[in-house]
């Protein structure tokens, strides 16, 4: 029986894949490194920006000292909140299911987003206090596809009330995910906002989703 769900946040909660798309981009071409839509899509959608970074530089077989990567995430970070400060948008149906699924469930949101981006987002969508636990891509060693994450989140939530691993149902949309909530032992429902639901078939989702509208965390009785 489900007991807590864990939300990603980008492309889950927020619709703001694009930007972050964008603001990848931009300070990637400020270093002489084209970055495709369909290359962050297929290959980056999922990761910290830590991770995304360190895996740009070595497909361009560059070199990427840890100043640098300091300076690059920030620069991305501060890129991403200018665009949401003026193009928020959040995913179909998320304000609402969000609050139905907390009226029976414990929630967490577990995220390769910055801490910082996370909060800036929640405090002005009203949301920011349904939630029982956050993890940032600032809390784990490791980014998705690794389990970490959600791992840190299952602790969080487990040392306040005992939960076990499979009680935890997790949403994503990016295939990073899905393998990281699958190595946890938590079964995953994936939304389609980020890959069509034929890309989603076959690989172990328990359900796929078009979004949040329309659904009701009911739903998850049967997982």
């Amino acid at each position: 029986m489900i007991e807590a769900v864990l939300f990603d946040f980008n492309g889950v909660l927020v619709d703001d894949e694009p930007q972050h798309c964008w603001a990848l981009q931009r300070v990637l071409a400020d270093e002489g490194i084209t970055l495709t839509r369909e290359q962050y899509y297929a290959h980056y959608l999922g990761l910290d920006d830590r991770t995304g970074f360190v895996e740009a530089y070595r497909r361009a077989q560059r070199t990427l000292t840890t100043e640098v990567l300091k300076h690059l995430v920030e620069k991305k970070s501060k890129l991403y909140l200018e665009l949401v400060s003026t193009s928020l948008r959040m995913v179909a149906g998320a304000p609402e299911f969000v609050r139905d699924a907390g009226r029976q469930f414990r929630l967490a949101i577990v995220s390769g987003a910055l801490r910082r981006e996370i909060d800036a987002v929640l405090s002005r969508t009203g949301l920011a206090g349904d939630f029982e636990t956050i993890v940032a891509a600032n809390d784990v060693p490791r980014s998705k596809p690794d389990p970490a994450a959600y791992l840190a989140a299952h602790d969080a939530l487990n040392q306040r009330r005992p939960i076990a691993l499979d009680r935890c149902v997790v949403i994503e949309d990016s295939l990073h995910g899905l393998e990281a909530a699958r190595s946890a032992g938590m079964p995953c429902v994936m939304l389609t906002t980020s890959h069509p639901s034929q890309t989603l078939q076959g690989r172990g989702a328990a359900l796929v989703w078009e979004s949040l509208d329309g659904h009701r965390a009911n739903e998850f009785a049967g997982l």
